[in-house]
């Protein structure tokens, strides 16, 4: 490419249709604070702020690990991921919001002097304990990504091969915490909503949703980009990459997910299989249309190779898992939050479109602040020349 100097305007026509989705998600609180119980509010807001936090985080780790494989295919497109990682800081304000409803969350809360297996957990599951932990999770988080972006920013003016290399390091030491905290993050704010339940692939598969959404989320963004005129040099051996991935994830995510579940099943224990014949009996339609979504839909459609080099195609199935995700994330809190199951409207549709509004307006935010191109990488003439077999 001759010209590398490539910048994003963030134009008022989009600011104002954000504007909408923005204002539609204020106006589906509004309609739930009036209509709804407050378990059913904080378990909506839970969902969402927990959804689009750990979309930041994983997009953090995409950067993180082909920063530490020194991965050359990814960085022409290395700019989107590290801009929705930038949501962090805004999910970290509202995962700080959520500790001021947890009494309508977690259970645990007010039954931790009354149930003795909860007693039995109360070392762990105690209020200020609980609360430490979330603020080391987020400042070990936001820090280390922000060092990530700071240092691929400074590189565009700098040693692009130094840059690299100081990258990594940072790079190694987020992986080893992610891979730890976000286990434990998933104890916390999903698996102790019945804490009468654990399971020990839950942190497991909590984490693959993450990365699958994160993948889904930078192909969704992509797509928006080249909507809108940018990305041009966008090759479909990129796009077929991260079609591979979405693929690849999906099954991983459906392995996790088939494996708690299948030994849950075949050992027939009553404290743990209650999980389940809730989400069977009470949200049988959207217990399978998780599985549809997430697994069933995208495999069927991206194991077909032409499928995956055409960017309409893989941004669908981008779609479908981002609902799917949603999805899971909705049977992982509503049953053990709500005593009525509850009906799907436009409360928690329109909520979610405001988180969406907002998740959007900090992306395209921040993809102001760099050059779309890394353009000192040492690898970027491999992004740009490379063939997939």
């Amino acid at each position: 490419m001759e010209n590398l100097n490539l910048t994003f305007k963030f134009s008022k026509k989009i600011k104002i249709v954000l504007t909408v989705l923005i204002f539609i998600g204020l106006a589906a609180l509004v309609y739930g604070i009036l209509n709804y119980s407050p378990e059913k509010i904080w378990s909506a807001l839970l969902l969402n702020s927990v959804n689009f936090l750990t979309i930041g985080l994983g997009a953090t780790f995409f950067v993180a690990v082909h920063a530490i494989t020194q991965s050359g295919w990814h960085v022409s497109i290395q700019r989107i991921p590290e801009a929705i990682s930038m949501y962090l800081p805004i999910g970290a304000i509202f995962m700080i919001i959520m500790l001021f409803g947890l009494n309508h969350v977690f259970h645990w809360i007010h039954e931790v002097h009354h149930d003795p297996i909860i007693a039995n957990k109360e070392a762990f599951l105690n209020v200020p304990f609980f609360i430490a932990r979330l603020i080391i999770y987020l400042s070990v988080w936001i820090s280390l990504t922000y060092m990530l972006r700071k240092i691929s920013k400074d590189s565009d003016v700098g040693d692009g091969q130094k840059s690299l290399i100081k990258s990594r390091t940072y790079a190694a030491i987020f992986m080893v915490f992610f891979a730890l905290s976000i286990v434990v993050f998933a104890w916390d704010w999903l698996m102790s909503i019945e804490a009468h339940w654990f399971s020990t692939l839950f942190g497991w598969y909590v984490l693959s949703g993450v990365i699958v959404k994160s993948f889904a989320a930078i192909i969704i963004v992509l797509a928006i980009l080249r909507y809108l005129g940018y990305m041009e040099f966008i090759t479909k051996e990129n796009i077929h990459d991260l079609a591979r991935y979405l693929f690849s994830f999906g099954i991983f995510w459906m392995y996790l997910w088939f494996s708690q579940f299948m030994l849950i099943w075949y050992a027939n224990i009553p404290e743990e299989t209650f999980y389940f014949i809730k989400r069977i009996d009470d949200y049988r339609f959207l217990f399978f249309l998780n599985l549809a979504l997430n697994f069933l839909i995208p495999f069927l459609v991206l194991v077909i190779r032409k499928f995956r080099r055409v960017l309409w195609i893989v941004t669908a199935m981008a779609v479908v898992v981002f609902i799917g995700q949603w999805v899971d994330q909705y049977l992982m809190i509503f049953p053990g939050t709500m005593k009525k199951v509850p009906t799907i409207g436009f409360f928690d549709i329109g909520l979610t479109i405001g988180f969406i509004g907002i998740f959007l307006w900090s992306v395209l935010y921040s993809l102001t602040k760099a050059n779309l191109l890394s353009k000192n990488h040492p690898y970027l003439e491999e992004s740009f020349h490379y063939e997939n077999t």
